[in-house]
């Protein structure tokens, strides 16, 4: 299974130039150089480049470095993650262990125990710091352990609330330079940045040759009229929550390697492993979804995983993203996992919109191609269990011809005299089924995880929809199953909702997926008759 969607040949990479153009509209003036790309990937598929990095006559290029910020804290994760994956680091052990310093901790006047995946996903209780981790991102690293060993009071119950805290991230880097033996800069840089090729991304402007193509910090208090220079905030104790600069290129890779762990082909396995990739990228602490943080994003939950948020879109399902900001600079980063399709904008002063230019052009990309919010792969045996299903259904006979397909519950949930009561309800609302319905294939509407499908049965003045969910056992059987009046494509009533928008990839059905019950005996034909039923079925057939 892929769950890739290339762009659509209408839009094209003209039309991802347009949508990018058309989100830097209101924005590109409060910053002198901005530099955006939409990704597929790890590709730049359309870049949009303005104005002059470092306010002299060298134009911004696609290989412009800009600073990222706190974008650097999902290199952080994933190098946490990495030697968590060797054994060395625990991140539910006490982060003392790791940190003697924040022994010291307290809640109410009273001691507590912090753990680094608290720590790393913003729920340890540490007040929210972000004007005053900017100041002090170039601290050293005694001055910073020195207020730790004081005594760090929490303003809020920990492992409770998200509240975003500089500083508390900054000690997985501390519990890094505890197993490692080395700085934290350096071990990002040997197990995840050379590794993966991203050979523009660094943590000191002073680690870039002479001459290179750095984009200069600027501020602005007057909505872009006039710029100040803003000197490079330096690189000490928090250098490995905010430091690091990039490039569009490396970063698309980056996004593409996180977001890849949803694939069949994961990248660089040998990295970071997939299934450490996809825990980044899943929601530890939540985050309430109104306010201005959201605003104009159509989100029903949203939460900070490990170094990232995670966002999940009413239309377009999980987005992961992360933003990044210092005196000089803002930037964001965002990837749509079901598609492969992100965004990467830049823009080198505090005052540059970047999380709201590429929320919507990411959400503008994918409208245009109309990108999948998720791909699902039913089992086989759910494919299998749905053929029955139907075929009992066009055929008007009771559930109890297929009970041995069904767990105990189904009959004693809806007996079969309520359901028979209840198709002929619906019969006389609709009317019979077609006999020349088409392929189940080709009638299958949703299906929200690989145990379940969705697929309709056109009859003579309407349609019903059919609902089958299983139960994952070594068997599988089912556990429900429902027929109902339809409206155009979900039961008549119910609320439109993300589903409806997945990729459906139907497997094929062989005699070893199929439930005992529905195997022939002595090699007859029942399971060549069910094969017959999706005959048009295959590994890459998909519906929407």
């Amino acid at each position: 299974m892929s769950n890739i969607v290339p762009a659509a040949p209408s839009t094209g990479i003209a039309g991802f130039a347009d949508l990018l153009r058309s989100a830097l509209d209101d924005s590109r003036h409060l910053a002198p150089a901005t530099a955006a790309a939409v990704a597929c990937r790890g590709e730049l598929v359309a870049v949009d480049l303005h104005g002059a990095p470092r306010r002299d006559p060298a134009r911004t290029a696609e290989g412009t470095v800009f600073r990222i910020a706190s974008m650097t804290k999902s290199f952080l994760a994933a190098t946490a993650l990495a030697l968590r994956d060797d054994g060395v680091l625990d991140l539910h052990a006490p982060a003392a262990e790791y940190v003697p310093g924040l022994a010291a901790a307290t809640f109410g006047g009273r001691p507590v125990s912090l753990s680094l995946a608290a720590l790393l996903s913003n729920r340890a209780g540490l007040t929210e710091d972000n004007a005053w981790g900017d100041e002090h991102l170039g601290e050293p690293r005694t001055h910073i352990s020195e207020l730790v060993e004081s005594g760090l009071p929490l303003s809020t119950f920990p492992d409770t609330e998200y509240q975003y805290s500089n500083l508390g991230i900054s000690m997985i880097g501390r519990a890094i330079e505890a197993v490692a033996d080395a700085p934290v800069e350096r071990v990002m840089r040997e197990r995840i940045i050379e590794p993966l090729g991203l050979s523009h991304t660094r943590p000191e402007a002073s680690q870039y040759p002479q001459g290179s193509d750095l984009a200069a910090g600027f501020r602005t208090f007057d909505e872009g009229r006039t710029f100040s220079p803003e000197p490079y905030v330096g690189s000490g104790a928090l250098a490995c929550i905010g430091s690091l600069f990039s490039t569009l290129g490396d970063i698309a890779r980056w996004m593409h390697f996180l977001g890849s762990a949803f694939s069949d082909s994961p990248l660089a396995p040998d990295v970071l492993s997939a299934e450490s990739r996809r825990e980044l990228q899943s929601v530890r602490t939540m985050i309430p979804a109104s306010g201005a943080r959201f605003e104009g994003r159509d989100v029903d939950g949203v939460g900070y995983g490990y170094g990232v948020v995670v966002e999940h879109d009413r239309r377009f399902g999980r987005i992961v993203q992360h933003a990044g900001g210092l005196p000089g600079f803002s930037s964001h980063m965002r990837w749509h996992v079901a598609s492969g399709v992100g965004v990467i904008v830049f823009g080198n002063s505090d005052a540059f919109r970047a999380g709201a230019v590429a929320s919507r052009a990411l959400n503008d990309a994918l409208t245009a191609v109309d990108a999948p919010a998720a791909v699902v792969r039913p089992w086989p045996q759910t494919l299998a269990a749905a053929s029955a299903l139907d075929a009992l259904v066009l055929d008007d006979r009771p559930l109890s011809d297929v009970s041995g397909l069904l767990a105990r519950n189904v009959l004693r949930d809806v007996p079969l005299e309520v359901r028979a009561a209840r198709m002929r309800a619906a019969h006389d609302e609709v009317g019979r089924p077609l006999r020349t319905a088409a392929p189940l294939a080709d009638r299958v509407v949703t299906a929200r995880d690989a145990a379940s499908l969705r697929w309709r049965i056109p009859c003579e003045r309407g349609t019903l929809i059919c609902d089958v969910h299983l139960m994952g056992l070594r068997e599988p059987i089912v556990q429900s199953f429902s027929v109902r009046v339809g409206d155009g494509t979900r039961p008549r009533g119910e609320s439109a909702d993300v589903s409806e928008h997945y990729a459906v990839q139907l497997p094929r059905i062989t005699e070893e997926s199929l439930h005992p019950a529905q195997r022939p005996a002595g090699g007859s034909s029942g399971a060549d008759a069910s094969r017959s039923a999706c005959s048009t079925v295959d590994d890459t057939s998909a519906e929407r």
